[in-house]
């Protein structure tokens, strides 16, 4: 049975009570991993400096750091500025496997006035983890996450 998105957004929105990015990152990841099945990792990766993403707040194993954009599922995403869907990470060749058991991912770009800010990614050990409406439906959390956080951008 498929997460109630909608119901997942409104306690999201309840969670994120600080505009402070830092917080509300850390309580997304939280919540995120709390909620939603078969999750192995959530996690923010940051552009912080020119084609490189870089390890912000997280749930799960110790991660891969930094990630340019050339490389893997994140890189993918911050690259193109879409959603990256795949079913099977081992079928991409240029995946960083930060945690073999990992098999699907869904990694999400975070654009504000037209910048990338950073990417939500989000890890499962299971194959085919994330479908049309799990993306729909996260898509829909990252919003939360952008409204009620200040995620200024550096001049």
């Amino acid at each position: 049975m498929a997460p109630d998105y909608a119901l997942l957004a409104r306690q999201l929105e309840a969670l994120l009570d600080s505009r402070d990015w830092l917080t509300n990152s850390a309580q997304t990841c939280a919540f995120l991993m709390q909620e939603l099945p078969e999750l192995n990792w959530a996690g923010f990766y940051l552009q912080r400096e020119p084609e490189m993403l870089c390890l912000g707040p997280f749930q799960g194993k110790p991660a891969c750091h930094p990630i340019p954009f050339t490389r893997g599922v994140c890189g993918a995403a911050a690259r193109s500025r879409l959603t990256q869907r795949i079913d099977d990470v081992h079928a991409v060749a240029d995946h960083i496997a930060c945690d073999a058991a990992s098999r699907a991912e869904l990694v999400i770009p975070i654009v504000v006035e037209d910048r990338l800010w950073g990417v939500l990614d989000l890890d499962s050990p299971v194959a085919g983890r994330f479908s049309e409406q799990d993306q729909a439906g996260i898509e829909a959390l990252v919003a939360v996450f952008v409204e009620r956080s200040n995620l200024a951008l550096p001049a």
